[in-house]
């Protein structure tokens, strides 16, 4: 093994509070596990787009105690540097929350400051509007937001006016980043930070004060059916709380998903965004009759929702439609003021802004950059991102967000009108404007560097047959950032952009200004450019892995993408609480799975997992004994 990589590990290891990563690390050490160890020695974890994320394990490259309580020495060095003195932290339900938690409490106090704990796991807003509610100079939340359910993470919000900063209770950006972790680079020895045990357990009063404040956005409450989903994590009794003070009628739950699970079991991803994600609350609406669905994701600071689309049935809103529905309602009711989005959202809303004589600002990917304007009357970022109401929370906050959705849809159903009808009115103004969205997540974020700098060093000349006719490179103008806007031909009626953003390497396509196009023929555009092929695998072949691997193939009821994205997770990480347990040999799904499961296992980086396709019902079960049983004697043919 690498002696200087055996070094590195054996002082963590001796300086790891934790003596379960402790542990692992030596096990690995002395197998001379060096793939492992250089997995989880590939750097400490840096800020990205909304603060500290990885996956729970050991080392400087995942989420540990030793990790965190390294950040919050770092964290107060930098508050000393600046005469910082206070600090409220909040958390999650997700696995290793509480005691991130209180390994950050213990750091804070023995450094003298004064500290803050939110009473229980709470919604990530709740943090941000208890940073300025408080008057404290630092908020920590510990979350992961919508990651995968091994992963855990650390926003950092300020306070006031920092580095000529100013912040108001707003996610860090450069270069405080930065700062913070030059000071958690100087960290040498954690087990030399001193602790203490004087922190003040906040009461439920400061819940109270959020969900009053934000139960004013529905002031014209009525009757309407709306199901909701927490999506396993912690926004449902605040919600409630919230529509509640408001007068609106109670929410539908969907029952599986409104309580805090951190194994997020009915879901592959508990994100909005991931298909199949709310198939439980699409389900429900239908039983229920409902007007409309409500997602939020495990931390509540963004919102999806769900409309009953009379040509289509029920369909998610992408994050651009909602960002319209929220821009236009509230520009319709403020005579001056500022709308904004970031750079990997639609054009509309700056011809919105534009239609009601509001001013517009764009900014970077990331919302701690949208909550730089001062006085923003409504930001957005396609991503399920809305701040509707930056004087209570300023930041995004999913749970004002559904709130006010709410009061459009009752008050566009006394006028006889739906969302959609709201939309249709937009797009008659201003041409259709239609986006889709492929996210390729990798496990390295060395993987990032090498791709765009790839990319910048041999930029394309044409992209699945277009011509790209420029390339802005938003590194240069602004910050170290990792985006690149290419812009493609033109083709009347239609432009075509695509965004690369480093920050998890995602391409953004979008269709825009298609005036007269009706919104069936629109989403079919929209399909047809986001489709890639899938190369398929040999009915034998696939039959042949199906019997020689483990095998998890038991899914109730029909297979949707949803279960069959849990099921590859499941196969990926038997135990997310626990790393040690090895993947399963293979995941057998139907021929018309095949590419949304080896989509899933390569996003989560289970790139070596195979992925068998059967043709039929072998060996799920789901067709009549004598298919099974031609099944199995072709395969005994193929060998």
């Amino acid at each position: 093994m690498d002696q200087k990589l055996a070094a590195e590990v054996s002082a963590w290891i001796a300086d790891d509070p934790d003596p379960k990563t402790a542990a692992q690390l030596q096990s690995w050490l002395a197998a001379g596990n060096e793939v492992e160890l250089r997995k989880n020695f590939n750097g400490f974890l840096q800020f990205g787009t909304a603060g500290l994320r990885g996956p729970i394990g050991p080392g400087p490259s995942c989420m540990n105690n030793a990790v965190v309580g390294r950040t919050a020495a770092g964290l107060v060095a930098f508050m000393k540097e600046r005469g910082l003195t206070s600090v409220v932290i909040g958390r999650d339900a997700r696995h290793g929350s509480e005691t991130f938690t209180q390994t950050s409490a213990e750091i804070f106090s023995g450094a003298g400051m004064q500290v803050y704990v939110l009473p229980r796991p709470l919604p990530t807003p709740v943090l941000a509007f208890a940073v300025n509610e408080l008057g404290v100079d630092v908020g920590v939340m510990v979350t992961a937001s919508h990651n995968p359910p091994q992963d855990n993470g650390y926003k950092v919000y300020l306070g006031g006016t920092v580095d000529g900063i100013e912040y108001r209770g707003s996610q860090i950006i450069t270069p405080t980043d930065k700062s913070i972790s030059s000071q958690i680079d100087q960290v040498t020895s954690l087990k030399s930070q001193p602790r203490g045990t004087n922190w003040k357990v906040l009461d439920e009063e400061i819940v109270h004060k959020y969900t009053t404040r934000t139960a004013l956005l529905g002031p014209r409450p009525a009757d309407l059916k709306i199901v909701y989903t927490a999506m396993h994590g912690v926004g449902t009794k605040t919600l409630q709380q919230v529509f509640q003070k408001a007068g609106f009628a109670s929410l539908i739950l969907v029952d599986a998903q409104a309580e805090p699970d951190p194994d997020f079991p009915t879901v592959a991803f508990p994100n909005p965004e991931e298909p199949g994600a709310i198939d439980l609350a699409l389900e429900t609406a239908k039983a229920f009759g409902a007007d409309l669905v409500i997602a939020n994701d495990p931390d509540a600071d963004r919102c999806a929702a769900a409309i009953n689309d009379p040509r289509t049935g029920w369909r998610m809103l992408r994050g651009d439609e909602l960002g319209v529905v929220l821009g236009e309602s509230i520009a319709r009711n403020t005579n001056s003021g500022i709308l904004a989005n970031s750079i990997v959202s639609s054009s509309i809303l700056s011809k919105i802004a534009k239609h009601y004589n509001l001013d517009f600002t764009e900014t970077l990917t990331g919302f701690k950059y949208l909550a730089k304007i001062p006085n923003l009357t409504f930001g957005y970022e396609e991503a399920l991102g809305y701040c509707v109401d930056s004087q209570t929370v300023n930041d995004k906050d999913g749970l004002s967000a559904a709130l006010l959705l709410a009061q459009i849809a009752v008050d566009l159903k006394s006028q006889g009108k739906t969302i959609l009808d709201l939309l249709n009115e937009v797009w008659a103004r201003h041409g259709f404007h239609g986006t889709e969205q492929i996210s390729i997540r990798v496990n390295q974020l060395s993987d990032v560097t090498k791709l765009m700098s790839g990319l910048r060093a041999n930029p394309p000349q044409m992209i699945a047959g277009r011509v790209v006719e420029s390339i802005d490179d938003l590194e240069k103008p602004i910050c170290k950032h990792y985006f690149l806007l290419i812009s493609f031909e033109r083709r009347s009626p239609m432009s075509f952009y695509g965004l690369v953003d480093g920050s998890d390497i995602s391409l953004r396509n979008y269709l825009k200004q298609l005036p007269g196009v009706d919104q069936v023929g629109a989403e079919a555009r929209a399909a047809m450019l986001a489709t890639r092929s899938i190369k398929t695998t040999s009915k034998a072949w696939a039959i042949d892995t199906a019997i020689s691997m483990v095998d998890l193939t038991t899914l109730e009821g029909a297979d949707t993408p949803g279960k069959v994205q849990a099921l590859c997770s499941k196969a990926f990480r038997p135990d997310p609480t626990d790393l040690t347990v090895p993947r399963v040999g293979a995941v057998c799904v139907y021929n018309d799975m095949v590419g949304i499961a080896r989509q899933h296992l390569d996003s989560i980086g289970a790139h070596e997992l195979p992925v068998a396709a059967v043709s039929t019902a072998f060996p799920s079960g789901r067709a009549s004994m004598a298919v099974k049983l031609q099944d199995t004697e072709d395969a005994i043919v193929a060998g």
